[in-house]
């Protein structure tokens, strides 16, 4: 009999502070006694959310159970910064630039986009929480806006649109004199990524889908034909599961070897009074990601997204446990507690209501794990990073593949090679960590 024993459940570290900042809702039942069901989702992120989405649509009278381990945008949802992104951004560049093809991958961006977008307007959530703002890649040091200018080029052969922006741009728009150049990309949608999945699960709901939340999944077994998976307190059996647990998916038995399991770290101000606005100056809602991948993300959100607050994210730690501690939140904290002051001296100082790590899960060759593990068994995960649009993207190709279904998505999932070997244990953490602390370190300014 296959039986696969679940090795490891997630642990978050710190508050989703996403979540945290729109209240408390009313917590979901969990799973519990004997049940049936089509198709059984793993995981009510991006990816299982838009699993259940995707196949309501091709299967409308399907019986669809969807298990979370834990509450609702409590997990990577109400961890990200909120970047919906359509252009190419490899993390592993030193400007973004994919090394693949990078038209395909824009319009496969795209299409997750305008799958979320009508999501949106058919389950009425806030158009705040899905904001089609573009984003800015900010400059500070030369190489950085070396990779800012190389980008551009990138995009110009792509016949994408960008707009340089000088300091005075810059300034204009954060607040901060301390950027001397920034890039800007009209693509990308700024969500308040637990407001969205908060919604995104509400309306799947009225479509008659199940949600359980507090339902880790502890084994997973070949029942017959079907497939039975049980928590501690109930079972579900279905002809089909869908695994969206992203670098859980070693937990399972799959892939093991193979998945750089990361951990990236945020805080967030508490919300800003009118004094501090007069203070900060600039937009009240805008979005910079470092020209250099290994700097620092910042992001401003106004009321209608949760109250006016700026994000700060940096710092990556590969961990292969799954599991930060509190001690590397405390450490990355006191980082970008100095690139805040840094870009913000009339703020400096401020203590930050809220400091979280997040769990995001690469391949060494940028590769998702998305399709068909045994019959009936499927898996839409590994999101390298970029788990708004991939997830998304993933989430519907797993779908449509359970359903018989043929698309550009899982045309593109189905070409992808297996992710690569990593090296073996201890090498992988002592190399994969002294290279990303370089990186950082070379990136410090940006």
């Amino acid at each position: 009999m296959t039986r696969h024993v679940v090795r490891r459940l997630p642990v978050q570290t710190g508050p989703a502070a996403w979540n945290a900042i729109l209240g408390p809702v009313a917590q979901r039942g969990t799973l519990t006694g004997a049940q049936t069901a089509d198709v059984v989702i793993v995981g009510a992120g991006f990816a299982g959310l838009s699993a259940a989405r995707r196949l309501r649509q091709l299967q409308p009278t399907a019986r669809i159970v969807v298990l979370e381990a834990g509450r609702i945008a409590e997990g990577s949802a109400g961890r990200n910064s909120g970047f919906m992104i359509d252009l190419p951004h490899d993390l592993t560049s030193d400007d973004y630039a994919g090394a693949g093809d990078d038209r395909g991958m824009i319009a496969l961006n795209r299409t997750a986009i305008s799958f979320a977008s009508d999501a949106v307007e058919d389950y009425q959530i806030s158009r705040d929480y899905f904001d089609r703002a573009g984003k800015v890649n900010g400059a500070v040091g030369e190489a950085a806006q070396a990779h800012n200018r190389s980008y551009a080029r990138h995009l110009e052969t792509l016949g994408e649109p960008c707009e340089v922006l000088d300091a005075q741009a810059m300034h204009a728009l954060t607040g901060s004199h301390y950027y001397r150049s920034g890039l800007y990309s009209p693509g990308t949608v700024m969500l308040q990524p637990a407001g969205y999945i908060r919604g995104l699960a509400r309306g799947l709901e009225r479509d008659g889908i199940t949600i359980c939340e507090g339902s880790a999944v502890t084994t997973l077994e070949r029942a017959g034909p079907d497939w039975r998976v049980a928590t501690d307190q109930g079972q579900v059996t279905a002809a089909h599961v869908i695994l969206t647990v992203n670098g859980h998916l070693e937990s399972f038995g799959f892939a093991r070897g193979r998945l750089m399991q990361l951990f990236l770290y945020a805080v967030m101000t508490p919300e800003l009074g009118p004094d501090a606005l007069a203070q900060l100056g600039g937009a009240a809602r805008w979005g910079v990601t470092p020209s250099d991948p290994m700097g620092t993300t910042m992001r401003r959100i106004d009321s209608g997204q949760g109250g006016n607050r700026i994000v700060t994210r940096t710092c990556a730690t590969l961990l292969p446990g799954m599991r930060a501690t509190s001690g590397h939140v405390v450490r990355a904290s006191r980082i970008m507690q100095r690139k805040f002051d840094a870009r913000f001296p009339s703020l400096a100082g401020m203590r930050m209501e809220y400091a979280w790590a997040g769990h995001l899960c690469l391949s060494l060759n940028g590769v998702s794990v998305t399709g068909k593990l045994d019959d009936g068994l499927y898996s839409a995960c590994v999101q390298n990073g970029l788990g708004t649009a991939r997830g998304t993207l993933t989430g519907m190709a797993a779908a449509e593949l359970v359903s018989g279904a043929s698309s550009p998505i899982t045309r593109f999932v189905q070409n992808e090679p297996a992710p690569k070997r990593l090296p073996p244990r201890p090498f992988r953490e002592i190399g994969a960590n002294t290279v990303l602390r370089w990186r950082e370190w070379r990136a410090r300014q940006e």
